[in-house]
């Protein structure tokens, strides 16, 4: 079986067409304390189930979305566009 993710703009398409660029993290502010700061570049929940990701389709349109994606069983559930709202 194939692992597929719906591009927002292109459909279906192969996960090798795709970046997954990671856990969604809120940045912090400029003024931010160091910790805070090296905890948003190096630390992640990584969850065993729904995460938000970031995704670069690569080999298609070249665009970012957001991507609900369950880590156990790799299935895509929901995909938008950064500046809509994905639960």
């Amino acid at each position: 079986m194939a692992f597929l993710v719906p591009c927002p703009n292109c459909g279906e398409r192969n996960v090798y067409e795709f970046r997954c660029a990671g856990e969604i993290v809120t940045r912090p502010n400029s003024d931010a304390p160091q910790s805070e700061r090296t905890a948003y570049l190096y630390l992640r929940k990584n969850v065993a189930g729904e995460q938000r990701e970031w995704w670069y389709h690569k080999l298609g349109c070249r665009k970012w979305f957001t991507a609900i994606r369950n880590t156990v069983t790799n299935e895509v559930t929901e995909t938008a566009w950064p500046d809509e709202t994905v639960a």
